[in-house]
């Protein structure tokens, strides 16, 4: 590995945030599962949740939406609604779906510098009435147009870049938020097969 990718990959690595991530919830197509991927590598999710209960197994994503950022995520896969929300309440403080109702706060107004998992639906029923019950609350994107819904990959990436706002601001992103085990074994992941001399966090 070349010096410069290694300065890469750690700067990286320094910036992904532990206590924010996507739950997606038997969303059928792949592509839109790899676009939601792509998304999360780009703000700085390191565990994406990938719940399967009335669709089969994902086996693989749509490599080219995804441009390969598979590679660099951790992907849990559940076909089991209650054990995926028992990690996800060890790991995260609060669980929110996206789903209209009465009781449904703008995206704009959540506050993502707490600890939070955001749970997506599927592309025709959106998130279903069993997550819904078990989640903490509701969230929308506020729309001014006439169709008012998103592409769950688009909903994701509006959601996910207005939590990667907040979090900026409230400086999450200067030091490392990964916690070890984790860490030392993502480094191992993506090839450090020492440990690095600059391991330090990246201002």
């Amino acid at each position: 590995m070349t010096p410069e990718r290694s300065d890469r990959l750690l700067k990286v690595l320094n910036k992904r945030q532990n206590n924010l991530t996507v739950v997606l919830e038997n969303v059928f197509d792949p592509h839109n599962i790899s676009a939601v991927m792509r998304s999360c590598d780009a703000v700085g999710i390191q565990d994406i949740y990938i719940l399967n209960t009335k669709i089969p197994r994902h086996k693989k994503w749509g490599v080219r939406s995804s441009s390969s950022a598979s590679k660099w995520l951790s992907i849990h896969q559940y076909t089991d609604v209650l054990q995926c929300f028992e990690v996800l309440r060890k790991k995260y403080d609060r669980i929110l779906s996206t789903h209209l109702d009465e009781g449904a706060v703008n995206v704009f107004e959540v506050d993502f510098t707490r600890s939070v998992a955001l749970v997506f639906g599927n592309e025709h029923s959106g998130v279903s009435e069993d997550i819904r019950k078990l989640s903490d609350g509701n969230f929308i994107i506020p729309q001014a147009g006439i169709i008012q819904s998103l592409n769950i990959s688009v909903a994701c990436a509006v959601t996910i870049y207005e939590a990667y706002r907040q979090k900026w601001l409230a400086g999450h992103y200067k030091n490392r938020s990964l916690a070890e085990p984790q860490y030392s074994t993502l480094l191992k992941e993506w090839g450090f097969h020492t440990l690095p001399h600059n391991i330090c966090d990246d201002k």
